[in-house]
């Protein structure tokens, strides 16, 4: 399906929808995109949607609209109102885009995959037959996605149950990695990997910091706030290489705001400099006595 190009509109719309989403970032990403390409006329909202009300939603979007980014707990629902999705979407059965085609159909696509991989090959990871996933969350089965793509054989992933073993298993054999499922309490064998990919939510991880290595290999924890992380920070003084979730929302949505405009590539410089502003502002009010900075975020969602 072919995607509407920026110059079909002077003004055109987008937005990030989800629940909660006062928290995103993809507003402040996608404005600074807009204004380094010059498109004046286009703007970037967020709308708080549940499953239940995102169809209505979609249904009622004008010609003007170009596309919509999706956070949880909207990315599977979605896949119910594509007309075309992308074998990568279909591979993890999560859609993070939406982009309106010139026939007013909408394309399903995930950037979080290779958003990943584009994080990975920024600092030089090209390949990774060997790796480690802690968690077993949405993130975590686009970690997978992402490793397989760039060589991944086989990926250890520490999880608390017996449950959430079996369906990374699934996941594994579903996009072919060999996944050897650990329990939780042997976390800190992973951080001995050359690539770590954490997706555990805030707070997980940190006791995992006073197991970090002498010489550790790639750090990748897809939080952004709060960040540094003690589990980062720890990475950091022992001289590992660090991604972090600001790393991953970047990437994936330059790639959104290519598809939705037309035009490529999308800024990253601009974008990432925005984002860091951003969460810099924020944590500086929540510094501040007496002063309650806007929500912005835990991680890519």
């Amino acid at each position: 399906m072919k995607a509407a190009r920026a110059s079909e509109y002077g003004g055109r719309r987008a937005a990030v929808l989800g629940k909660p989403v006062d928290h995103s970032l993809s507003p402040v990403l996608h404005r600074a995109a807009y204004a380094e390409l010059g498109l004046d006329g286009w703007s970037y909202d967020r709308f708080e949607t549940d499953e239940a009300r995102l169809p209505g939603f979609v249904a009622g979007l004008g010609p003007e609209w170009a596309g919509l980014s999706l956070t949880m707990p909207l990315k599977r629902a979605a896949l119910a109102l594509c007309e075309t999705v992308s074998p990568v979407a279909r591979s993890v059965e999560a859609v993070n885009t939406l982009v309106r085609g010139t026939d007013g159909g909408w394309h399903g696509d995930n950037t979080d995959v290779p958003g990943l991989v584009a994080a990975l090959r920024e600092r030089g990871v090209e390949k990774a037959p060997e790796a480690a996933v802690l968690g077993a969350g949405a993130t975590a089965s686009s970690a997978l996605a992402a490793l397989a793509s760039i060589g991944a054989d086989r990926t250890e992933v520490y999880v608390r149950s017996e449950a959430r073993a079996e369906e990374m298993r699934e996941w594994g054999r579903r996009l072919g990695v060999e996944v050897l499922a650990r329990p939780w309490e042997r976390a800190a064998e992973a951080l001995r990997r050359p690539l770590v990919i954490a997706t555990t939510p805030a707070g997980a991880a940190d006791a995992l910091a006073a197991d970090v290595p002498d010489l550790p290999g790639t750090l990748f924890d897809v939080l952004y706030e709060p960040w540094p992380t003690p589990l980062a920070a720890r990475w950091a003084e022992r001289g590992g290489a660090l991604l972090g979730g600001l790393d991953l929302l970047v990437h994936q949505a330059v790639l959104q705001v290519e598809q939705m405009t037309g035009l490529a590539p999308a800024p990253l410089s601009a974008m990432r400099a925005a984002g860091t502003a951003a969460l810099g502002e924020a944590r500086t009010s929540r510094a501040a006595p007496g002063t309650h900075a806007p929500r912005v975020g835990r991680r890519p969602a």
